[in-house]
C-alpha cells in the first residue's frame, strides 16, 4: 500500500515493478524544524494514517536558506523560491517510512541540487508551465524543471519524490517480492 497522493512516487514504484495500491492519507504535516526530522515525522504520520498489512509512505522538503519548504502556496511564492534557488545549491530531504506487522522502519536521504543562474524570462517561462504546482520547492526535476538544474549530487529519485536507495535499504523485500509470481 502506498500512502501518498504523489503521481511521482506512484510512477517510481511502477518503474521498479513493485505491485501496490494507492491510498491517500489525511494527515496534518509538520512544517517547522530540522529538515530530516520533519520529513521522517511526516512519512511516519502518513504511514500510520492508512490501514493495511504493509504501508509505504514518503515526504519531501526542499531546504532554501536553511528552512524546509514544502509546496508553494501560489505563483508569487513559487517565483520567490525559484529566484532564491537560482545560481545556488540547495538540499532536498526525503523521508520514507514502512509500517507492517513487524513494526515501523523509517529513514531519510539528502540530495544536493544546484540551479543554473536564470534569466527573468526563464523564471516566467517555468511559472507559465504550471509544473511548479504541488511540487516541493516549486520545481519538478523530472519534467521541464530539468532545464533549471546545473547538477545533482546524490539520489536523483529522492528529488523526484522517493529516495530509492533508502527504500531498498529499509524495505528490500518490496523489490524482491516484485519479481515473484
Amino acid at each position: 500500500m502506498l500512502a501518498s497522493r504523489s503521481p511521482q512516487r506512484k510512477a517510481i514504484l511502477e518503474q521498479l515493478g513493485i505491485r501496490f495500491q494507492v491510498v491517500a492519507p489525511d494527515v496534518e504535516e509538520v512544517v517547522e524544524g530540522d529538515p530530516r526530522a520533519v520529513v521522517v515525522e511526516n512519512a511516519l504520520r502518513k504511514a500510520r494514517a492508512v490501514e493495511g498489512e504493509r504501508i509505504l509512505a514518503a515526504d519531501t522538503a526542499v531546504v532554501i536558506e536553511g528552512r524546509a519548504r514544502g509546496k508553494p502556496s501560489g505563483a508569487a511564492q513559487a517565483r520567490d523560491w525559484l529566484e532564491r534557488l537560482q545560481g545556488r545549491e540547495h538540499q532536498v530531504w526525503g523521508g520514507i517510512a514502512m509500517r507492517s506487522s513487524a513494526g515501523e522502519r523509517a529513514s531519510a536521504a539528502m540530495t544536493r541540487v544546484w540551479f543554473r543562474q536564470l534569466e527573468p524570462s526563464e523564471v516566467d517561462w517555468y511559472l507559465a508551465t504550471g509544473e511548479w504546482r504541488e511540487r516541493a520547492g516549486a520545481y519538478a526535476i523530472q519534467g521541464r524543471g530539468a532545464a533549471l538544474i546545473d547538477r545533482v549530487d546524490g539520489d536523483f529519485w529522492n528529488v523526484v519524490g522517493l529516495p530509492v536507495r533508502e527504500l531498498t535499504r529499509i524495505a528490500p523485500d518490496l523489490i524482491v517480492d516484485s519479481i515473484r509470481p
